[in-house]
């Protein structure tokens, strides 16, 4: 039997599971099963529900994944900053489990005149009601040229963040300041911090970043990621946040890629990857397979923070069966928490092709609700209580 016969008929057989069982029961299955495990945050004074969550986090990879969606509940293809929509709502009803937010505007110059912190804000809370897990990029400014995240002209700024006493030290502790001010707000409806996963620095393997591998060394990147967690942790005493890590890796890759500029097991809470490897399937199993063992050496749960194709096309023509052949199908079997797609971005007269999400009347929504009624893919309606502690795991 060749891969590809092997790689239809486990789909085949995913899909005739998924089709007779409701993910509540094959979640269910499992429970009684779950071996002890003791776990270790970065933050030792972590709220109670951010251990709870990260408890969760890593019960849920032995289920199946979470689908998330960057930006999904403040703007879509076709609308912006309307409260309950979302496109992948709009396709099968069901909210993404992960909604991802950026904060780099509520941290750093654009802070005053941003449009959308305050349905950051509001989005952020709606998820939590609902018991979805919310997870923050951060693009942010270059805090020494005054540039943007792509500005990489300078490899001094990591060098003046940590020399205490410089602009541009004072600079950035103040947009750690103001995230930190936004961390503490956010509360559930019991006035209960709400938790974030948070990856700082992320894509930290690739150039385009002024923190990344063009413009820092080795050392300077591990130090400005302890930096940056410290002074949250220790200074601002934000208790609610899940450190992630989250290097790039599109092409055919193992453990030591996941590993590069690693701070170090007591600085990393969570294994990211983001993998933006287009239709090079092997290349994102041989990551997910890389990632998966990683998470169970270091004993800390792991997932896909950002994966897609711009336009979801194949070859410059529209990818009708996208979800299951370049995202589904790869993660049989796979135990990873979530798969987190980049953002659809408002465009009402389809101009471009910036969407790496369903919407409704695209061509691959159909194959996407395929993907949706597997019982491996968990939407908001599937989570259990990711806020109370997992059976048999302990968090210290």
């Amino acid at each position: 039997m060749n891969k590809s016969t092997i790689l239809s008929f486990a789909f085949l057989l995913m899909v005739t599971i998924g089709c007779g069982k409701s993910k509540e029961d094959i979640i269910d299955d499992d429970k009684g099963s779950d071996e002890a495990v003791s776990l270790s945050l970065f933050d030792k004074s972590a709220t109670s529900e951010t251990k709870a969550l990260y408890s969760q986090l890593w019960r849920i990879q032995s289920k199946g994944f979470m689908f998330g969606h960057h930006d999904a509940l403040i703007y879509g293809r076709e609308w912006m900053n309307e409260p309950g929509r979302s496109d992948v709502y709009e396709i099968v009803e069901d909210y993404p489990a992960v909604f991802s937010v950026d904060f780099a505007e509520v941290m750093d110059d654009r802070r005053a005149t941003s449009t959308l912190n305050a349905a950051r804000k509001r989005t952020i809370l709606e998820a939590r009601k609902r018991g979805d897990v919310i997870t923050a990029v951060c693009h942010l400014n270059n805090p020494l040229t005054g540039g943007d995240s792509w500005d990489n002209s300078s490899d001094d700024v990591a060098k003046q963040i940590l020399q205490e006493g410089t602009a541009t030290n004072v600079k950035f502790k103040q947009w750690l300041d103001n995230l930190a001010e936004f961390a503490l707000s956010l509360k559930d409806e019991q006035g209960k911090l709400i938790p974030i996963i948070y990856r700082p620095f992320h894509e930290h393997t690739q150039q385009w970043s002024w923190w990344g591998s063009k413009c820092t060394t080795n050392d300077e990147f591990i130090q400005l990621w302890k930096f940056t967690l410290n002074y949250l942790k220790e200074v601002k005493g934000v208790h609610n946040f899940i450190y992630a890590i989250s290097p790039q890796r599109d092409n055919v890759g193992g453990r030591e890629e996941l590993l590069f500029r690693w701070p170090g097991d007591d600085f990393v809470d969570f294994i990211g990857m983001d993998c933006y490897h287009g239709t090079n399937t092997q290349a994102f199993q041989s990551n997910l397979r890389a990632l998966q063992v990683l998470s169970k050496e270091k004993l800390k749960p792991c997932g896909v923070t950002e994966v897609g194709i711009e336009g979801i096309r194949n070859g410059g023509a529209p990818y009708t069966e996208y979800w299951t052949k370049e995202i589904l199908t790869p993660l049989i079997g796979k135990q990873v928490s979530m798969v987190v797609m980049w953002r659809n971005a408002y465009d009402p007269l389809k101009e471009g092709f910036h969407f790496y999400g369903p919407w409704k009347g695209h061509s691959s929504a159909e194959d996407f609700k395929v993907l949706y009624r597997s019982s491996v893919s968990l939407f908001s309606k599937d989570l259990p209580n990711m806020y109370v502690l997992a059976d048999n795991v302990t968090v210290n």
